[in-house]
């Protein structure tokens, strides 16, 4: 999949408005009642990530939950990011 362009990811992220760019990542951090909650939902996100063939890095702070999405093989964000991170902010709606 190819690497996305400023204009592309711009238009990405105003369909996203949960989540940070930095550099050529992209972020969210979800917030949950509890530790069993935040668990409940990182393992939503790895059955999704497995689906999808993609997966982000994870990092879990109690009862938040850091994701972060860029495509290595694309040497950047591409098209697989942005429809991941849609599939994901799903599973908390």
């Amino acid at each position: 999949m190819p690497k996305l362009n400023s204009t592309q990811i711009k238009a990405g992220l105003e369909r996203l408005p949960e989540w940070r760019r930095r550099r050529q990542v992209i972020g969210r951090t979800y917030q949950f009642k509890d530790f069993r909650a935040a668990m409940r939902f990182v393992n939503a996100v790895a059955k999704c990530a497995e689906e999808a063939g993609h997966h982000p890095d994870i990092s879990i702070r109690w009862n938040r939950v850091t994701l972060e999405l860029t495509t290595h093989d694309a040497g950047g964000l591409s098209e697989k990011d942005f429809n991941l991170a849609r599939g994901l902010d799903r599973l908390i709606k």
